[in-house]
């Protein structure tokens, strides 16, 4: 990764669609891999100037180790799951990575990657993501939930968790009672951004069953200038470690899977999968994969 196309000062990124294979569609990111001498006002400034939900910045790598720092266009955040798909994909494509054994050091921990290839061509980037933690949320917020997600109480699937969890960014998680009420939800963000705040959360996650495993997801985080992120892996690991652990997931072997389809309400849709290794109802790993796929890729100077 010594190789950055820099010239005096121009950076080069790249732009990619994460958790899914259609350009444009999914979750984009942007990915930075020579990001060494890059201070963190120049790193937020050029997630500025891309405006993806996330972008993600390699600031140094040796021994399959990667050191990297994740921005949204407003702020630094300690984990992001679809840039790091996005990463997986930009390091194999670009010859640094064939699959070997690979780990991303962030501000929440060590990510270990695997690259899924067909045919020697990079198809699938998978991550067993940080430690899974959950913790309650007040019976008396719920109410107040609903109505910054612009619906009734009454709407909220009283059989699923309500709960904030985390495997490296940390969510409330919202069970709805079915697809039709996720679409139709009409989001006061002003004050979902003052929950997610007294709540200590990054975003506020809205989801619905559609099967035994599968689910649908909305995702806002106006705390981290994110409006509505389309598809989020960080959150979709965690939702599914807690659902496994509630028993709300078959468990066979003490193995779980699942899918969540999420980006629709926005026109950009996307899958994540979810595999979760859990024994005595403690979740042990939380493994998150997608696919990806190169948009485009340019050069940012600094005013």
């Amino acid at each position: 990764m010594t190789r950055n196309r820099r010239t005096e000062r121009l950076i080069a990124y790249s732009e990619v669609s994460a958790f899914t294979g259609t350009p444009g569609q999914g979750n984009r990111a942007g990915v930075v891999l020579g990001a060494g001498e890059l201070s963190e006002e120049q790193m937020q400034k050029l997630a500025a100037f891309l405006e993806a939900p996330e972008t993600v910045f390699v600031t140094r790598s040796e021994n399959g180790l990667v050191r990297v720092r994740y921005f949204t266009p407003t702020q630094e955040v300690e984990f992001c799951g679809h840039a790091t798909v996005a990463l997986g994909l930009v390091l194999a494509q670009a010859g640094y990575w064939a699959g070997e054994a690979l780990e991303l050091e962030t501000l929440a921990g060590r990510v270990p990657l695997r690259l899924v290839s067909e045919a020697g061509v990079p198809r699938q980037v998978w991550m067993q993501q940080c430690r899974h933690e959950t913790r309650p949320v007040p019976r008396a917020l719920h109410s107040e939930l609903a109505e910054a997600l612009g619906i009734s109480d009454r709407l909220i699937h009283r059989g699923l968790p309500l709960v904030a969890a985390s495997t490296g960014l940390w969510s409330v998680f919202v069970p709805l009672l079915d697809a039709l009420v996720l679409d139709g939800l009409e989001p006061d963000l002003p004050a979902l951004e003052v929950l997610s705040g007294a709540l200590d959360v990054g975003s506020i996650y809205a989801y619905a069953p559609l099967g035994v495993n599968r689910f649908a997801a909305r995702d806002f985080a106006p705390a981290l200038g994110i409006p509505e992120d389309p598809v989020t892996g960080s959150a979709g690991g965690a939702l599914m470690g807690l659902l496994a652990r509630e028993g709300r997931l078959p468990v066979r072997g003490g193995n779980a899977a699942g899918t969540i389809y999420q980006g629709h309400a926005v026109g950009s849709p996307g899958e994540v999968e979810v595999e979760i290794e859990i024994r005595n109802d403690q979740v042990l790993a939380v493994h998150v994969g997608g696919c990806a796929v190169l948009d485009r890729e340019g050069f940012w100077q600094e005013d």
